[in-house]
């Protein structure tokens, strides 16, 4: 076999795996992490085959488009190191103990630049021998967006929609504590369970939401509280409606959220008492990169004047978005803290993580 057909091969091979990446919820972490080893091996025996490129690199004599390939190859090489950084920071099968650049989010983002840098640069290939160049440029454009749009579009979607997680809780509980100074924290959450009409039949594929727990079903931040808790050796309180509660679909969910924030209403809660302690940690999702209209009503309904206010969100790609200043704006006269904002898909496995964080808080760090 050539070494053309050869590395025809390894480059379908390499668009392949990295599809295949993009289905993590069908295919499961460790599965996922395997294929990113087999295509960083793929990717080295295209750099051998192809490594001559680098040789032409600095040649003078070349035509725009050939000078614009060049450019698109540096860019995808550097986006590649920094994905395979990043792809070691979220390990949790092959590298367990590396942090360095841990970010879920970050990682899709990556992942989905390389997938269409990756397209482009095969695409130039194809433009360069196309007998026709304005069709082809119509064709590899259409890739490109399609493989943009996988990766910011396609993969939140499938994850909310498809996405189903069975914990056992004890084993997600379990773990060391921090011995608080001074009045122990209050840990606040609101979730969707509890606060939902959900119907009888409804299971936990909303990744960014629900989970299952034991057989039962388990709200995401519920969790997180619980992990909290457990650090710190209390006992969550939930935000929870008094009125009428979310509907059970998703999509209707976050179609009432986004209706709410226009209007700004403060659905009426039970009343969270917080004058037993100076600090609260205040654990919530994002809906439309705010903090939910009824996390609001709690906000108001209490004095935190003198308090401090942990932040610790759970999001499925936009960090804290706005919440921080609408809860500074919501409490004048309390100290707000950001904390972590925690993507969906870490939430099961986020005790490490909250316990680093609740152990730098009492730190005072």
């Amino acid at each position: 076999m050539t070494k053309k057909k050869i590395g025809t091969i390894g480059d379908i091979l390499m668009y392949a795996l990295l599809l295949a990446q993009m289905l993590y919820i069908f295919i499961g972490n460790n599965v996922h992490e395997i294929l990113g080893i087999a295509f960083f091996v793929c990717l080295t025996g295209h750099i051998i085959l192809k490594g001559w490129w680098f040789k032409t690199l600095f040649k003078k004599e070349k035509t725009s488009l050939r000078r614009f390939f060049d450019a698109i190859t540096c860019l995808l090489m550097l986006t590649i190191i920094v994905l395979m950084l990043s792809s070691m920071g979220v390990s949790r099968f092959i590298f367990p103990n590396v942090r360095f650049m841990g970010s879920a989010a970050l990682h899709r983002y990556l992942a989905t630049a390389v997938l269409t840098l990756g397209v482009l640069h095969g695409g130039l290939h194809f433009i360069m021998r196309a007998k026709k160049p304005a069709r082809a440029w119509i064709i590899v454009i259409a890739l490109c967006a399609a493989a943009f749009s996988i990766g910011i579009f396609a993969v939140p979607y499938l994850n909310r929609h498809f996405r189903s997680v069975d914990i056992v809780r004890s084993e997600k509980l379990n773990g060391d504590r921090v011995n608080w100074s001074g009045t122990k924290p209050m840990v606040v959450y609101f979730t969707r369970l509890g606060n939902t009409d959900f119907e009888p039949d409804v299971d936990a594929v909303s990744g960014a939401s629900l989970l299952t727990s034991d057989g039962g079903l388990t709200g995401s931040n519920e969790l997180l509280a619980d992990m909290a808790g457990s650090i710190l050796s209390c006992e969550p309180v939930a935000i929870t409606l008094t009125g009428k509660k979310y509907p059970s679909s998703y999509n209707a969910t976050i179609a009432v959220a986004g209706d709410e924030l226009r209007a700004q209403a403060r659905p009426a809660i039970e009343q969270v008492d917080v004058t037993g302690t100076d600090s609260i940690i205040l654990i919530y999702p994002l809906w439309w990169g705010s903090i939910p209209m009824p996390v609001a009503t709690f906000l108001e309904q209490n004095d935190f004047t003198g308090k401090t206010i942990y932040l610790i969100a759970s999001q499925g790609s936009s960090g804290y978005g706005r919440t921080v200043s609408e809860v500074e704006s919501l409490c004048p006269g309390a100290s707000v803290i950001p904390g972590t904002s925690i993507y969906c898909e870490d939430i099961p496995d986020a005790r490490p993580v909250l316990y680093d964080l609740i152990k730098k808080w009492n730190s005072g760090q």
